[in-house]
């Protein structure tokens, strides 16, 4: 067996750290930026805007993925606002509610039938609504 030398062991363990704590800053910002969780259903996000801001996002990703607009409703003074919509066999609504002036949890789900969920789709119309932002 080999033996490794103060200095080499010590500029081991400095690198080891650097990576370490640059990954927890890259996953820190991650989260601050709008990192996508899934769900039972689909996949969530809290995003930069008022409700009234993603909502206009998230029409204007409907319009470019072909996903065809056929219902939408507002609560809570426009706090809470749903948009559903079509596109194939899949039956497409983001639910929004502002958490505060500044950003709104953004919920997708994208749902094949009854028991059947295409989650994969939600995150792509989570991520294209993100980053219109």
């Amino acid at each position: 067996m080999r033996e490794i030398s103060g200095g080499r062991l010590l500029r081991a363990l400095v690198f080891s750290l650097a990576i370490g704590t640059s990954g927890c800053v890259a996953a820190a910002a991650a989260g601050a930026a709008g990192a996508v969780y899934a769900t039972s259903r689909g996949v969530e996000s809290v995003v930069n805007g008022s409700a009234d801001n993603v909502a206009g996002r998230a029409r204007a990703v409907f319009k470019e993925m072909g996903i065809t607009e056929d219902a939408a409703s507002t609560k809570e003074a426009g706090t809470q606002r749903e948009i559903k919509g079509k596109q194939g066999d899949l039956d497409v609504t983001v639910q929004m509610e502002q958490q505060d002036t500044a950003t709104t949890k953004v919920e997708v789900t994208a749902r094949k039938n009854l028991a059947e969920w295409d989650k994969d789709y939600a995150r792509k119309v989570l991520e294209s609504i993100v980053k219109k932002s």
